[in-house]
């Protein structure tokens, strides 16, 4: 089959974007469109992570797709069939769920600690003062410090401005006199997923909040 250049109409993301075509589309327009993450399984619902569009159209086209969930989100035009003069359409869900096999790390995976990721499980609010701050503005702060036996963890680690940061200095809470807001947790898989996408359609806030473990914190 010949193929023209494919274009992209966005049908639906619970979002004002208006249907874009590219590459003639304004790139901001495309900047948001391409911030569309789907919601990748395996074949048994396991959660494993977020993906493109561009690589859910791989899945779709290698017949690889077990199942979905959710109503169409994206529409991807592919190339005219110089046969039937046909446009090749594929409407993409907002989950997918792949034939393939369980991952071993999709069990339980840790979510890697970045400060984009620490930042996000604390609401953005420095957990001394309890002010919000924008990220350039915010650190990893260590709760035991590393020079006194500290590690680089989850349950060590809190976002804290600048000046709390500075005045903590090297010295736990308690020594400083800076009672922390919350206790510093590890995330889990299904609540990294959502602290990680700002533009999670609903159906795919859905389907996570009825994955998150009874414990955790997002379900307060």
């Amino acid at each position: 089959m010949e193929t023209d250049r494919a274009n992209l109409r966005l049908v639906r993301t619970g979002t004002d974007l208006d249907p874009v075509s590219a590459p003639f589309a304004p790139r901001g327009a495309i900047d948001r469109l391409n911030s569309v993450r789907l919601l990748s399984l395996d074949a048994h619902g396991r959660v494993l992570d977020w993906m493109s569009w561009q690589d859910a159209t791989c899945l779709y086209v290698r017949g690889a797709v077990a199942w979905t969930l959710g109503d169409p989100c994206l529409q991807v035009h592919g190339g005219i069939s110089r046969f039937t003069g046909e446009q090749s359409v594929i409407e993409l869900h907002p989950i997918v769920a792949a034939r393939s096999h369980a991952r071993a790390h999709a069990l339980d995976p840790t979510p890697a600690l970045t400060n984009a990721a620490l930042f996000a499980r604390d609401g953005y609010l420095c957990m001394y003062c309890g002010h919000d701050f924008s990220r350039p503005h915010l650190t990893r702060d260590h709760v035991i410090p590393v020079s006194k036996g500290g590690r680089d963890l989850w349950e060590n680690v809190v976002a804290a401005c600048f000046h709390c940061n500075s005045r903590k200095g090297n010295r736990t809470p308690q020594q400083a006199g800076m009672p922390l807001l919350a206790v510093p947790y590890r995330p889990s898989w299904v609540e990294h997923l959502i602290l990680s996408n700002r533009n999670i359609l609903a159906d795919q806030m859905a389907f996570l909040r009825s994955h998150l473990p009874k414990n955790a914190r997002m379900q307060a």
